[in-house]
């Protein structure tokens, strides 16, 4: 059974996710359509590559995921077919796929699709479901497109490393309004070198212990822990971290160890 992935800043108030549903149906009458997120902040790119880049492993290979995010017509803007790790994307060269992909795809193709004119402001219901229900009946990637090398580059601020020292910055917050920065386990440990550390933040706070699930404190306190993504969260809980901790995205977060 094929199976297409959706990420998308369509939303849920309009017509336009269920259009591109029903454009998928018409050609691939049993596809499995999979809803990743529709809530992706309008032409947040960098948003909609955390999202998809700690979603998309978890699923089979061969696996097609549609990209709909600052999709909208553009002559400047090519549409890319990928492989990556087994897995097609299909989506609008303008960055994302710099941030979703920890090296070169195996494949890139710009599609080469006839643009139907009656639907050349929103090709999320013409070019995007063709390719992705091409890809999802085993076609190939070059049977729909050419074959380019390279793709749009965009940059993510990365965190900021000193001997004892990380400054970092919140780059998500999730539906439980856990606070997710660009601190990596990987960089984390590094600078550590177990040694204890002191996490500020916002507000004069700071967490000194790092826990391994969300119930290991008390219901209403904080703490910090790594999550499923791998990076460093901070959260209360079964409380509302972002509210009650005045952090939202941007915001600096600032490590310092022990010497």
């Amino acid at each position: 059974m094929a199976i297409i992935t959706l990420t998308t800043d369509l939303g849920h108030k309009d017509f336009y996710q269920a259009a591109l549903k029903g454009s998928i149906l018409s050609q691939l009458p049993n596809a499995i359509i999979v809803d990743i997120s529709h809530d992706v902040s309008a032409f947040n790119i960098p948003q909609a590559a955390f999202i998809l880049k700690n979603a998309f492993y978890y699923f089979p290979k061969g696996t097609v995921h549609l990209i709909g995010i600052d999709s909208v017509f553009n002559e400047k803007t090519r549409y890319l077919g990928l492989s990556y790790r087994g897995h097609y994307f299909v989506g609008s060269d303008n960055g994302i796929f710099s941030l979703l992909f920890d090296e070169k795809p195996a494949e890139i193709v710009e599609l080469n699709i006839m643009q139907d004119l009656k639907y050349l402001h929103f090709p999320l219901s013409d070019i995007f479901p063709k390719a992705v229900t091409h890809l999802a009946k085993g076609g190939k990637l070059t049977d729909i497109g050419l074959s380019v090398s390279g793709i749009e580059e965009k940059m993510t601020i990365q965190p900021v490393i000193e001997p004892d020292i990380i400054r970092g910055s919140v780059i998500y917050i999730d539906s439980f309004q856990n606070i997710i920065t660009n601190i990596t386990k990987e960089i984390f440990t590094t600078v550590q070198r177990n040694r204890d550390f002191t996490l500020f933040f916002k507000r004069n706070e700071s967490i000194s212990h790092l826990s391994w699930h969300y119930n290991e404190v008390p219901e209403g306190e904080k703490l910090c822990l790594f999550g499923i993504s791998n990076h460093l969260e901070i959260a209360i809980n079964k409380g509302n971290a972002s509210g009650l901790l005045g952090l939202q995205l941007g915001d600096i977060v600032r490590i310092e160890f022990k010497s």
